[in-house]
């Protein structure tokens, strides 16, 4: 089967994804909160940043590496953080741990993922990032370093953008709660896929284990009251301050929309910016994420980071033209996953590639740092 000829594009991807994901775990992944006004923003201003073609370069192949925190990647993008990956297709982070190894990108664990950071150590590569959700006890926090350096991730991400629990309505109505039970309702539609329901049985019904360690989840609770929100606190910058005293590495601060914030944070010493409006799932009254870049790039020298709205190559020429150095997907890798399994992920990666350099090709851009230049006045 030529993947490419059956799913050229990440829609196609979501599309088969749909009819293979069960309806309750669908809209855990594709869902915003409010109105899911944010999510649409996130699209529809992306689709306003333009270029001018540029014509009379010959012949050239594009040059997509990307250099951050001293590492040179094949390609300016990796996979985000995405909390209970293993509920959206079975075992989904050690595959995409696995895949993001393989071609030699960064991949981010979440405090609420269904496996431990130990679990992902024999496949995890040399760019293993971890993402974290604040802990309030200072004990659980120092453990939680501890066992994400010593399984071999290399960079942390701490999420500002999550103070409070949002109401992803959708979600809710859904029926899901954490940790996950299937009732006879949620029972039913995950029977209607087979694929999902047999790779779970397999797996065991996902929970997130690295918190599990931390606390009773004894209790059903809704999927937006889990475990992660009784032991989280909502950060300040007396705790930022904390957690770089007690990270050696790259410190990556996510969730980030203005630009006083990315200058204090590089006061305050932070090795890059992570603009983020966790995809439309946080707050409905949000900017898109590319409105907001130009904006903190201006404000900081660090490498900054961008995600939210993603849907192929263009948008990641987008928002490197922009002032992004990295972008990051999380829902596109799960469409991957749901569509097409462990191959998922790999063929998503030829996409995005080969996407980015046809637009280049257009632009009569050879590198990246070339599109800057082909930008259409906004």
């Amino acid at each position: 089967m030529d993947l490419h000829q059956r799913y050229p594009a990440i829609s196609d991807l979501k599309a088969r994804a749909r009819r293979r994901i069960p309806h309750f775990v669908w809209e855990y992944l594709d869902s915003g909160t409010g109105t899911e006004a944010t999510l649409r923003r996130n699209r529809a201003e992306l689709d306003t940043v333009l270029f001018r073609p540029s014509i009379l370069h010959g012949e050239f192949n594009a040059d997509l590496t990307a250099r951050l925190f001293g590492h040179d990647f094949p390609l300016p993008f990796g996979i985000a953080p995405v909390g209970m990956s293993g509920l959206i297709w079975p075992d989904a982070e050690r595959l995409l741990a696995a895949a993001a190894a393989k071609a030699g990108l960064p991949y981010a664990l979440s405090t609420v993922a269904s496996q431990t950071p130990e679990a992902l150590a024999p496949v995890l590569g040399a760019q293993g990032w971890f993402q974290m959700y604040p802990p309030r006890d200072p004990e659980i926090r120092a453990d939680m370093l501890r066992r994400a350096r010593a399984a071999g991730f290399s960079a942390l991400i701490l999420t500002v953008d999550v103070p409070v629990a949002s109401r992803r309505e959708r979600q809710t109505r859904s029926g899901l709660t954490q940790p996950p039970k299937l009732t006879p309702r949620l029972l039913a539609q995950a029977a209607a896929r087979p694929a999902w329901a047999l790779g779970t049985l397999r797996m065991g019904m996902p929970r997130m284990r690295l918190m599990d360690g931390y606390a009773d989840t004894s209790v059903s609770r809704s999927s937006t009251a889990h475990v992660g929100y009784l032991l989280r606190t909502s950060p300040d910058w007396d705790y930022l301050k904390a957690l770089r005293d007690d990270w050696e590495g790259p410190l990556i601060v996510k969730g980030v929309l203005n630009g006083d914030d990315a200058a204090r944070l590089q006061d305050e010493g932070a090795d890059a910016i992570w603009v983020s409006n966790h995809a439309g799932r946080q707050f409905d009254a949000a900017p898109a994420t590319i409105e907001a870049l130009p904006e903190v790039r201006i404000a900081t020298t660090l490498p900054v980071i961008f995600d939210s709205g993603i849907e192929g190559g263009l948008d990641i020429l987008r928002a490197l033209a922009l002032g992004a150095d990295f972008v990051m997907l999380g829902r596109a890798w799960h469409y991957a996953l749901g569509a097409l399994g462990a191959a998922g992920p790999a063929h998503l990666v030829e996409i995005l590639a080969k996407d980015m350099a046809a637009n280049m090709g257009q632009l009569g851009a050879r590198r990246l740092a070339d599109l800057a230049g082909r930008l259409r006045g906004r």
